[in-house]
C-alpha cells in the first residue's frame, strides 16, 4: 500500500503509534513529517552539541568525554553513596566522575581517596580549619597538604568514609565539587586581600562571586578539560595569575585611556606554564564586580569550541592559539552581547614589584597596629595537631581567619603587635617556623609518587633533602624558587622556577630495565615581570645526586653574580648553558 492509500487523519494516527511504540522502548520519538530533530535542553546543552559537532567532523570521542556523555558526573551522588556503604572504590571511568566531587582514588599510590577542597581566595575561618582538621582525624591520615592553588587537600580517606568526608565539608560551609577532573578549580586570589597596605584592590569579593557562580551553574561543568582563574589584587604577595587560564590582574587606570578612571581587572588569557606558556595581556578591561560575567563567557567559548578528541590540546591555549585572540575575543563578545572594554597598558599606573619573601614572616598591614605572621610549612604539610594550634591561634590571638597561598604555606592575620611574641612561640612549639630562610621561602614540591600515580619521585621528601643539605652547606642572601614536580603535569610549576626540577626514572643501565627517581633540572624560570621559562641544564640527575647538583648551582650564583641585587633568574639569563655548568662544576 503506498503512501497516498492513506487520509491526513490515519497518518496522524500512525505517527503517533509508531512514536508512542518507541517511547515505550526507551527510544527518542521519531519527529514528525517536515519537523527537524530537536537538540539537546538544559544546562549541559552545550557539552552535549559540542561533543555532537566533534563526531558530525569525523572526530572520535575521547574517553572521558564518552563517560561525560552516557552518564554526567553530577548525576552519580546515589551511585557514590551506595559505593560507601558497600566499602567500594570506584573503578574504570567512574574514577574520573568521582571527581567532580572532589575525590580522587589514587592507586596505586595510595589505596585510598584524595580529597580536595574548594577555598576561595584561599581564607578560611579558624573554626573551618579546625574542622577540617577533625575531618583528616576522623577519616583521613591525620594531615593535610597546602597546595599551589591556595588550597587544602586530605589524604589517606577509606572507601566507606568518602562521602561521610565530602558531607562533613558541607556541615563547615565548606565544598569539594568540582575540585578535580574537567572543571574549574579552586579560584584563587591574593592572600593579603584586605590587609596588604599596597594592595589595589581587594580581591575576596570577585574570587567569592566566581565561586559562587561556578557553584551554581551547572553548564560551566561541561568543560573539555581542567580551567584555573585567578584575582592579583596588586599587593606584595604574588598569586602567579599568569600561569592561570584567566588572570584578572588589578590596575588603576588614569584619564584619556577610552574608559572612565578608576580600578579594573586586566585580563590575561592562555597561561598554562606546564606546556611553555604565560597567559598574555589581551588589552580588555572589566569592573571587578562585571568580571564573573566576563569569566562565563570565556568559559562558554572553550566548551563550545576546546578540543574533546585530544587530551593533550585540549586547554584554552591551544583554542587560542589555532583562533587567535582577536578571533577568541570576539566570540567572546558575541556572548556578551556586547562589546569589550579596552585600554593601554601604558594608561595603566605601574603596579609595584612583588616582594618574594612577603608571604613568610611578620608584615605589618593595613590596619594600624596588626599584622600578619607567614608560616613556613615543611612543603605544604600540616598535622592534625598543628592544624589545631594554628586555629586556636588565629581564633585566639588574631582576627580568626587563615589564609593559603600558591606558595604552599599560610598567613595568621589580624595580630595586635603585643601578641605578636606569643604568636610566634605557638607556632615553634608545634613544630613550624615563621623565620624562613630564602631558600624555603620559594621551596615548592607536589604531592610525589607516595600519593600521586603520575608522579616518577618522592618529591616532598627530596625537597627537604635539599633544603637541608643547601641551609647546612650556605647562606643565601636573596629569595630563590626552588620547584619540584612529578610528572609532566608540572603542579608545581617547574618551568617557573629558579631552579625546577621534573621527575624522571634514571636508569643504570644500557638496557634501561633497572632504574632509580631522579630528576630533570632546568634554570632561569620567572613570573610576573619576569615571566620565562626555564631551560634544561641537567638530564638523568638520581635523586640522591639533586642536593649536591643545586648547591653547585647555588654557589656558582653566589660567586659569579654582578651584584648582591641581582637574582638568580637575571644572573642565569645572561648566561648561555654550557657557561653556567662550567661555573657550577667549579664551585666549591
Amino acid at each position: 500500500m503506498s503512501e497516498g492509500d492513506f487520509t491526513p487523519e490515519q497518518k496522524r494516527y500512525l505517527e503517533g503509534f509508531f512514536s508512542g511504540t518507541q517511547i515505550a522502548r526507551g527510544a527518542p520519538a521519531a519527529p514528525a513529517a517536515g519537523a527537524s530533530a530537536p537538540g539537546p535542553k538544559g544546562p549541559d546543552a552545550a557539552q552535549v552539541e559540542a561533543q555532537d559537532r566533534a563526531l558530525a567532523e569525523g572526530g572520535k570521542l575521547v574517553a572521558e568525554e564518552k563517560a561525560k556523555r552516557e552518564e554526567h558526573p553530577l548525576d552519580i551522588y546515589a551511585r557514590m553513596k551506595q559505593s560507601a556503604k558497600d566499602g567500594a572504590f570506584p573503578k574504570a571511568l567512574d574514577v574520573f566522575r568521582w571527581k567532580f566531587h572532589g575525590l580522587f582514588y589514587v592507586a596505586p599510590a595510595q589505596d585510598s581517596f584524595m580529597c580536595r577542597l574548594r577555598i576561595p581566595n584561599g581564607i578560611l575561618s579558624h573554626w573551618q580549619f579546625r574542622g577540617v582538621a577533625e575531618l583528616a582525624a576522623a577519616y583521613g591520615g591525620g594531615y593535610s597538604h597546602v597546595t599551589t592553588r591556595a588550597n587544602l587537600q586530605v589524604r589517606e580517606i577509606g572507601a566507606e568514609d568518602g562521602i561521610a568526608f565530602v558531607e562533613g565539608l558541607a556541615a563547615l560551609g565548606l565544598t569539594s565539587k568540582g575540585s578535580g577532573a574537567d572543571n574549574i578549580r579552586n579560584v584563587t586570589g591574593s592572600p593579603g586581600a584586605g590587609i596588604d597596605p599596597d594592595e589595589i584592590y581587594d580581591t575576596r569579593a570577585a574570587a567569592r562571586d566566581w565561586h559562587n557562580h561556578i557553584l551554581n551553574d551547572r553548564a560551566l561543568y561541561g568543560l573539555p578539560r581542567k580551567f584555573n582563574v585567578a584575582f592579583d589584587g596588586g599587593g606584595r604577595i604574588p598569586v602567579l595569575e599568569d600561569t592561570n587560564d584567566i588572570g584578572f590582574q588589578a590596575v588603576r587606570v588614569g584619564e584619556d585611556a577610552g574608559v572612565d578612571p578608576g580600578v579594573y581587572f586586566r585580563l590575561l588569557l592562555g597561561g598554562i606554564t606546564g606546556h611553555g606558556d604565560f597567559a598574555r595581556d589581551t588589552g580588555v578591561v572589566v569592573r571587578p564586580e562585571e568580571a564573573s560575567e566576563l569569566a562565563a563567557a570565556i568559559v562558554r567559548v572553550y566548551i563550545d569550541h576546546g578540543d574533546r578528541t585530544n587530551r593533550n590540546k585540549a586547554r584554552l591555549k591551544y583554542l587560542l592559539d589555532d583562533w587567535g585572540f582577536e578571533r577568541f575575543l570576539a566570540a567572546v563578545e558575541d556572548k556578551l552581547g556586547r562589546s569589550l572594554a579596552r585600554a593601554a597598558l601604558a594608561a595603566c599606573a605601574p603596579r609595584r614589584a612583588p616582594d618574594r619573601l612577603g608571604h613568610l614572616g611578620v608584615h605589618p598591614q593595613k590596619q594600624d597596629g596588626l599584622y600578619y605572621i607567614g608560616v613556613v610549612l615543611p612543603v605544604g604539610r600540616l598535622s592534625v595537631a598543628q592544624m589545631h594550634t594554628l586555629a586556636d591561634l588565629a581564633g585566639e590571638l588574631g582576627d580568626g581567619d587563615l589564609r593559603l597561598t600558591v606558595w604552599q604555606n599560610l598567613l595568621v592575620s589580624g595580630l595586635p603587635e603585643a601578641a605578636l611574641a606569643e604568636a610566634k612561640a605557638r607556632i615553634e612549639a608545634c613544630g613550624l617556623d615563621w623565620r624562613a630562610t630564602s631558600l624555603r621561602a620559594g621551596l615548592v614540591a607536589c604531592t610525589g609518587n607516595s600519593g600521586c600515580r603520575f608522579a616518577a619521585s618522592d618529591t616532598k621528601a627530596h625537597a627537604e633533602a635539599i633544603a637541608r643539605h643547601c641551609e647546612s652547606r650556605l647562606e643565601l642572601d636573596a629569595p630563590v624558587n626552588i620547584h619540584l614536580t612529578g610528572c609532566h603535569h608540572s603542579c608545581a610549576q617547574h618551568y617557573i622556577g629558579d631552579i625546577g626540577l621534573l621527575a624522571c626514572r634514571v636508569p643504570l643501565d644500557e638496557e634501561g630495565e633497572d632504574s632509580v627517581e631522579g630528576y630533570h633540572l632546568y634554570v632561569g624560570g620567572g613570573f610576573g615581570s619576569d615571566a620565562e621559562t626555564a631551560r634544561e641544564i641537567y638530564r638523568d640527575v638520581p635523586a640522591a645526586e639533586a642536593p649536591a647538583v643545586v648547591e653547585r648551582l647555588l654557589r656558582a650564583y653566589l660567586a659569579h653574580r654582578e651584584s648582591a641585587a641581582e637574582s638568580f633568574h637575571h644572573f642565569a639569563k645572561r648566561q648561555d648553558l654550557q657557561a653556567l655548568r662550567a661555573l657550577a662544576e667549579t664551585a666549591s
